[in-house]
């Protein structure tokens, strides 16, 4: 197992790509602390650990509070002595444009998706540098590598992340501790399906975003959390600095469609 022995913090682990990441990170042999807001949901990922033989603990935090944040890191070192991996994973987006957003608005959507990585790293890192290094993984996005309409907030918290992860890897490489960001692409997540049944033709939005997918399919929670599981183990020691992308290929053309694709024989799968 890739990652036994090691103490990992997984924050926003209540759903989603947390849940799956940390689930993963388990699997592999990590004790896991799920951090997240949501008490119960958050139970609940500890359970499904669990159930399949791993062991993890709940510490309920709201990553956008210094206090909480540091909480969590105490908590997970009175248990098991040491934090090896990080994943600051907590985060959200707001569908606004700027003219439409508050001060306050805008502000709590840095404080989530941003200042939290901040209090997570200033926290672990003398921990990290004592235990001789670690590798701290940030929850970026394809959005924080190109723009996307009608989510401004988000989109410039996330490109702050990339550029915060490659800063902090210069910082901290003297130590031994690598720092990753990992940016997935369209991703089938709680929040993906509430922003769908939104949308006035749920099924019609579903087929036109997979048009742009060449994989043609929505990435899985596990499917980010298996090239998480790959950034924080000592399978990737010689990586650092790196926004990783995991997106079926989404931004590997400026123009794509599924539909302009010439159609197969009869029989063969379109």
């Amino acid at each position: 197992m890739r990652l036994q022995g090691k103490v990992a913090i997984v924050t926003g682990a209540a759903q989603g790509i947390g849940r799956g990441s940390a689930i993963q990170f388990a699997k592999e042999g990590a004790k896991v602390t799920v951090a997240d807001i949501q008490a119960d949901q958050g139970q609940e990922t500890v359970r499904l650990i669990e159930s399949k033989g791993g062991e993890a603990i709940f510490v309920q935090t709201d990553v956008s509070k210094e206090d909480n944040v540091r909480n969590m890191v105490e908590k997970t070192v009175e248990r098991w002595g040491r934090v090896d991996i990080l994943f600051n994973n907590a985060g959200y987006a707001a569908v606004k444009l700027v003219e439409d957003t508050t001060e306050a608005e805008w502000d709590h959507l840095m404080a989530v998706n941003l200042k939290s990585i901040f209090f997570g790293v200033k926290y672990v890192v003398p921990l990290m540098r004592k235990q001789g290094g670690g590798a701290i993984l940030n929850m970026g996005s394809i959005s924080g590598l190109t723009g996307q309409m009608r989510t401004p907030g988000y989109v410039a918290s996330k490109g702050a992340v990339v550029m915060l992860t490659k800063s902090l890897a210069l910082d901290y490489g003297c130590d031994n501790i690598r720092v990753n960001c990992v940016c997935p692409g369209i991703t089938d997540t709680p929040a993906l399906r509430k922003h769908i049944d939104a949308a006035a033709d749920p099924e019609a939005l579903i087929k036109e975003r997979l048009t742009r997918v060449p994989l043609g399919r929505f990435l899985t929670p596990e499917d980010i959390g298996k090239a998480a599981v790959y950034l924080v183990s000592d399978e990737s020691d010689g990586i650092t600095g790196i926004a990783h992308i995991v997106d079926g290929g989404l931004l590997a053309a400026a123009e794509y469609s599924s539909t302009w694709l010439p159609k197969k024989p009869e029989g063969e799968k379109q």
